[in-house]
């Protein structure tokens, strides 16, 4: 009988504890009643699965209209790149960080938009929306 050697095979990932929160920084948004949306985008957000520990690759999408502050960018390049070793689904990533910056920015609104990279055979796209109520 042929062994998998890649049955036991995993790469050491870390919990979701380890996103990096406190990095993130609010800046005063000068116009609040003039509907300006705000989209900030990467082709380089990475993540891993939770059970192998291989890498997810994904365009990541943030877009909203904020209402008094804005994301700080260096903090938010940080605060997306603690994700690297992170194992997190998918579709919890982008409510993840929607969660994150709506607490932090108390935004009109928000949408949080991943588009991974195909990984056997499945592409996956996860969307995560916030709309103040």
């Amino acid at each position: 009988m042929v062994m998998d050697k890649y049955a036991t095979k995993r790469f050491d990932i870390e919990q979701e504890d380890a996103i990096d929160t406190a990095v993130l920084e609010a800046i005063p948004f000068e116009y609040p009643d003039s509907a300006t949306e705000v989209v900030y985008e990467t082709d380089e957000f990475t993540a891993v699965c939770p059970w192998t520990g291989l890498p997810d690759f994904a365009r990541l999408v943030i877009r909203y209209l904020p209402h008094h502050s804005l994301v700080e960018l260096k903090s938010l390049k940080y605060y997306l790149t603690s994700y690297r070793n992170v194992g997190i689904l998918q579709e919890h990533a982008v409510n993840h960080i929607l969660q994150d910056l709506v607490q932090l920015l108390q935004p009109v609104s928000m949408v949080v938009e991943a588009e991974y990279r195909e990984r056997g055979g499945i592409k996956t796209k996860a969307v995560a929306r916030w709309e103040r109520g």
